[in-house]
């Protein structure tokens, strides 16, 4: 199985300190934030990651020059941006013929707590390689900011009724972005992708969507039409390090670690 990482990003949130150091090389503990996605990767079965990286972030490569990951790290370039389904995209080549689903990691979204893509791929395998979505609740007035899921069945949301004790349910739409009054739940993705392979064949022609850009959600959304896609609230907690706020509460979550 592969996993990609989208980390091309200019990490506007974190100006100006990421005009020179890219938001993916912040250190938790003694290591970059992006060696520990890694690693979760890896640990979750991954053999090989696929990272879209920018020809203006050569720190990346430089890392993994000098510290080996315990995977194969093939790199892609990005050379413009038009959103996660452009970059997602960029990768395409890498992962034609694959038969597994793609595990996908966003490069400024960290779990403390436990593993989400391992616990994932349980859910996926348990549904006969199912696309699963990582996802989280929200309180509704922050829904604005994320893709929306919508449960095909609201009344088993909730249920403990995955090996972790966690809840997964069938999805019937995703959304991005909607407004408080249109959102279909507080249920928003987190960071983390498990899609089947088709997810490239929608994206080629995904028109733009929400700020003129290329949205993963609105494939994702198409793709539901020809096969099931579930929502997992994963164990651990995500920790967005895309902004000074997160990155503070992301060490504090990982204090200790080496």
């Amino acid at each position: 199985m592969k996993a990609l990482i989208p980390a091309a990003g200019h990490g506007t949130r974190f100006a100006p300190f990421t005009k020179l150091i890219p938001k993916e090389m912040l250190p938790i503990g003694t290591r970059p934030a992006i060696a520990r996605i890694v690693d979760e990767a890896a640990e979750a079965g991954v053999d090989e990651v696929v990272v879209v990286t920018s020809p203006e972030k050569p720190l990346l490569k430089r890392w993994f020059e000098m510290e080996p990951a315990r995977v194969r790290i093939a790199w892609v370039d990005q050379l413009e941006q038009h959103g996660l389904g452009h970059a997602v995209l960029q990768a395409a080549g890498a992962f034609e013929g694959e038969a597994d689903p793609v595990l996908i990691l966003l490069g400024d979204a960290l779990v403390s707590g436990g593993n989400a893509s391992a616990a994932m791929c349980a859910v996926s395998r348990a549904h006969g390689n199912a696309s699963v979505i990582g996802c989280e609740t929200v309180p509704m007035e922050r829904v604005s900011r994320y893709g929306v899921l919508k449960p095909a069945d609201p009344s088993k949301v909730g249920r403990a009724d995955c090996p972790d004790g966690a809840s997964h349910f069938l999805l019937s739409d995703i959304v991005e972005k909607p407004r408080m009054e249109d959102a279909p739940s507080n249920y928003v993705v987190a960071g983390r992708y498990l899609l089947s392979p088709k997810i490239f064949r929608y994206l080629r022609d995904q028109e733009a969507g929400v700020g003129g850009e290329i949205q993963l959600t609105d494939a994702i959304r198409r793709m539901m039409s020809e096969e099931p896609v579930y929502g997992y609230v994963y164990p651990g907690k995500r920790q967005d390090i895309g902004n000074p706020q997160g990155y503070f509460k992301a060490l504090e979550a990982f204090n200790g670690i080496d």
